[in-house]
């Protein structure tokens, strides 16, 4: 794909300025800041800290109220400490915290005992993700966080203002134009009172890649993510629930007779509502909570992604870094005709970036192949992996499910309930994985698409991962004892992107030693080469 360079060195940003020091290098600041470049976060942080100061210790400070309601002199000591407390750490940090960007560098100060300063070179920066929460929009600031792709460790400026924060970002995805030498600068600045004024050449406008289509929505009750709202409602009803007077025998023996009055059916029904309008309620809800506004735009040689409610989020990702995507389809919302999307790339946190919400899989098609500069990959039929990786895939899901039988059967071994129980899950069991392998067999798959890998996969969920064959640093050939016996092995092609690994299972050993060869050539030529032993 082709990748857009950065303007010329140079360009002066369009927040900022460059002073001139007597005999010290120029820095790039931010307006109204004092000299030497060091600015302090917004002054909205000494309000914003101490509220989130509270909120976090709510808690404790309720519980010691309590604990100390019977000993009114403890009061006094107290009610300051749990006043100031929280208030004192919550200015600290404004206090205690200065940035500043030089020609190569944003640096970050902060400590009181232990000073720490954070670096990170300005050609080095990966990713400038910004985020707000609600009490960061009602005050105006915005969390900023700079990845530089080395760890997951971040350079985070929490909190700036709005306009600060976008300042700041763009100064940072255009890195290389601000990173101009001091000698060019002072060959402009001359008789201009210290002041860089030189042009900058105009941005191509942002493209917009998606925008939220709110008849969207039809694929949030499709998702399973938000099932982890719901277990986590059980767990924490769970804490508390062993207390209700429920669970008492003639508290339970009379709600069973209240229910037996009605039909059970009727009763039945009647849950089943419930749950399917709370579900709807659930899955809908957090759908507009999570990608409210949502947009992705490529700009400044990036992917830029921003939605939230209540929590504005906006992330970066570099194209320059982006190695592939990957597609995938979760088996209810396969049924609707739904998709989602991520970008695989290098230095960013987790290195997958989800970057549209369940939407159409043809939208999420489009976007993908926009992203890869290349149609096909995402469309294109997979090569099949023949009848022993057939017989492979059924066996590996059987017998996961058998494993359930086995600890069932020990189960009526100690328990001794009736065996029929056994041999109903049995069955079950042997069906449900008969069905799962001819699923993981039908989204089993390779294939070369012109520069890229194509991998298959998933049991419920369909998966293709697609991965640039520029972004393959190596290549592993692994070979169970069963699948050595029927020619058949695991390739994985190993990268710096995403998961950090792209694996065709199940694939004929010639077949796997071909595509990697035709995928990397000349990285296997010493393993191929005549008199050279194959190993696996």
């Amino acid at each position: 794909m082709p990748r857009r360079r950065d303007g010329p060195r140079g360009r002066r940003p369009a927040h900022g300025h460059h002073r001139r020091h007597r005999g010290r290098r120029h820095v790039i600041a931010a307006p109204g800041e004092p000299g030497e470049g060091w600015s302090r976060l917004s002054p909205r942080k000494l309000l914003l800290d101490p509220v989130k100061a509270v909120g976090q210790s709510i808690v404790p400070v309720v519980v010691a109220l309590v604990g100390i309601s019977q000993n009114p002199r403890y009061w006094p000591i107290i009610l300051p400490i749990a006043i100031i407390g929280p208030v004192l750490f919550g200015v600290l940090p404004w206090l205690t915290t200065h940035y500043r960007l030089t020609e190569t560098q944003i640096q970050v100060r902060k400590g009181i005992l232990n000073k720490q300063t954070s670096t990170a070179p300005l050609d080095r920066v990966r990713s400038v993700d910004l985020e707000a929460s609600l009490l960061h929009r009602v005050l105006g600031v915005q969390k900023v966080q700079v990845g530089t792709g080395v760890d997951d460790d971040r350079i985070t400026l929490d909190a700036l203002a709005a306009a600060d924060a976008q300042a700041l970002r763009t100064t940072l995805l255009h890195r290389r134009a601000v990173a101009a030498p001091a000698e060019e600068a002072q060959g402009h600045d001359a008789g201009q009172d210290g002041i860089v004024a030189t042009a900058a050449p105009a941005e191509p406008a942002p493209t917009v890649l998606a925008r939220i289509d709110w008849s969207w929505l039809r694929f949030a009750p499709f998702s399973l993510g938000r099932l982890v709202i719901v277990a986590g409602a059980v767990g924490l009803f769970s804490q508390f629930a062993d207390n209700l007077p429920i669970w008492n025998q003639d508290t339970a023996t009379s709600a069973w007779q209240w229910i037996t009055q009605f039909a059970l059916v009727l009763v039945a029904v009647v849950l089943l509502v419930g749950a399917l309008v709370g579900w709807l309620v659930i899955s809908v809800g957090g759908y507009v909570v999570q990608w409210w506004n949502f947009l992705l735009v490529r700009e400044h040689g990036s992917l830029h992604l921003t939605s939230g409610l209540f929590t504005r989020r906006s992330i970066t990702v570099e194209e320059a870094k982006v190695r592939g995507v990957e597609l995938t389809e979760p088996v209810l919302m396969r049924g609707v005709g739904g998709a989602e999307l991520a970008t695989l790339a290098t230095g960013v946190e987790d290195g997958v970036t989800t970057v549209l919400p369940p939407c159409p899989r043809g939208v999420a098609i489009r976007v993908g192949e926009t992203v890869l500069d290349h149609a096909g990959p995402l469309t294109e039929p997979l090569v099949e992996h023949g009848p022993r990786a057939h017989r492979r895939a059924w066996f590996r899901q059987v017998r996961n499910c058998l494993d359930v039988v086995v600890v069932a059967a020990v189960a009526w071994w100690f328990l001794d309930f009736s065996i029929w129980w056994v041999v109903a899950l049995a069955v079950a069991a042997v069906l449900l994985g008969a069905a799962a392998g001819e699923a993981s067999y039908r989204h089993l798959g390779h294939r070369l698409s012109g520069d890229h890998l194509v991998a298959g996969s998933g049991v419920l969920a369909r998966i293709r991962t697609v991965l640039e064959t520029d972004g393959i640093i190596g290549w592993v050939v692994t070979q169970s004892w069963w699948q050595r016996r029927i020619g058949l092995a695991d390739l994985t092609a190993t990268t710096a992107a995403g998961k950090e690994r792209v694996l065709v299972r199940d694939v004929r050993l010639d077949v796997a030693v071909a595509l990697a060869d035709s995928s990397t050539p000349g990285l296997l030529t010493d393993f191929l080469a005549p008199g050279v032993p194959a190993s696996s």
